[in-house]
C-alpha cells in the first residue's frame, strides 16, 4: 500500500473494526499523555476536533479543558471556501450534529478565534509515521489551515497504536508535518 486511497481504506477499516472498551480505554491513556505535555499545561487556548466515532475521543478531553479553565474552540467547515473557522465555545451545549455525524459550534462571528490566539491545535488523522506526517480524509481542510498557522502554534496529532504508519508515509509539497503525535 503506498497511495493515500488504499491507505485510507485500510486505516477506516482499522477504525471501524475496533472494540468499544478498547477504544475507551486507550482513549484514555491518550488523554493522560496529552495533558502531561508542558505546551499544553502551559496553552491557555486548544483547537480541539470532535472526534467521530471510532477516532481517539476527544470529548473528555474538551470537557477536561474547560475544567483547566483554558478557552476551547471547536473549527466549523466552510465547505465553500474550502477552510476551517475556529470558534470559540464555552460548553458542548455550544455545538450540534451536523453531517456526516460531526459536531461543530453554531455559526457566530463574534465567537471566531484568530489563529495568532490559538497556542495548540489538536489535529484528527487516519494514520501518522514516525515524522509526524499525517494522513488525513483527503479533502485537505486541515493542511490548508495548518499551514496558516504562526510558528509558536504547537500541533498535536491523536492515533491510536494501529494508526502508527510502520514507513514514511507517501507526502505532497501541500502536506503539513505536525509536532508531536501521541498514540496509545
Amino acid at each position: 500500500m503506498k497511495d493515500k486511497g488504499s491507505l485510507r481504506t485500510h486505516y477506516l477499516k482499522l477504525l471501524k473494526e475496533q472494540n468499544k472498551e478498547e477504544l475507551s480505554r486507550k482513549s484514555r491513556l491518550i488523554a493522560e499523555q496529552f495533558w502531561q505535555l508542558p505546551a499544553v499545561q502551559k496553552a491557555q487556548s486548544i483547537l480541539f476536533f470532535a472526534s467521530m466515532p471510532g477516532e481517539v475521543d476527544t470529548l473528555a478531553m474538551i470537557e477536561k479543558a474547560f475544567f483547566y479553565g483554558k478557552r476551547v474552540s471547536l473549527p466549523i467547515v466552510e465547505q465553500n471556501q474550502r477552510k476551517l473557522i475556529p470558534t470559540l465555545i464555552s460548553s458542548m451545549e455550544d455545538v450540534h450534529k451536523k453531517k456526516h455525524g460531526i459536531f461543530e459550534p453554531h455559526l457566530d462571528p463574534d465567537k471566531a478565534i484568530a489563529v495568532k490566539d490559538i497556542d495548540v491545535v489538536v489535529v484528527p488523522g487516519l494514520a501518522f509515521d514516525k515524522h509526524h506526517n499525517r494522513l488525513g480524509r483527503g479533502a485537505g481542510y486541515y493542511d490548508r489551515f495548518l499551514s496558516t498557522l504562526p510558528k509558536t502554534v504547537i500541533t498535536v496529532g491523536l492515533a491510536f497504536d494501529f494508526q502508527l504508519h510502520p514507513k514514511s508515509l507517501p507526502t505532497e509539497a501541500h502536506d503539513m508535518r505536525l509536532h508531536q503525535v501521541i498514540a496509545g
